[in-house]
């Protein structure tokens, strides 16, 4: 979650395929950096799309995930109530 707060500083070659800097982080690049296995990374980033802490978006054959600034702010105020 914190390479997907700041891409542009967390991933060197980071220029997604679309052209478009907003719609987030390829899978491949999380991939490439974390060393993992593509599906194991897909598998992570599923779960985390499920409960909204980040949104994916399909570009062509790739997609693109970035954080929910809003969903994370409301279980970081949630957390704090407890």
């Amino acid at each position: 979650m914190n390479w997907l707060k700041s891409p542009e500083e967390h991933f060197v070659d980071y220029v997604p395929a679309c052209g478009d800097a907003d719609v987030g982080v390829c899978v491949g690049h999380i991939q490439k950096k974390s060393g993992l296995t593509q599906s194991t990374i897909s598998e992570y980033l599923a779960v985390l799309h499920r409960v909204g802490l980040v949104s994916a978006t399909r570009v062509g054959q790739w997609t693109y995930y970035k954080r929910n600034e809003e969903t994370i702010a409301a279980l970081g105020n949630l957390i704090d109530t407890l």
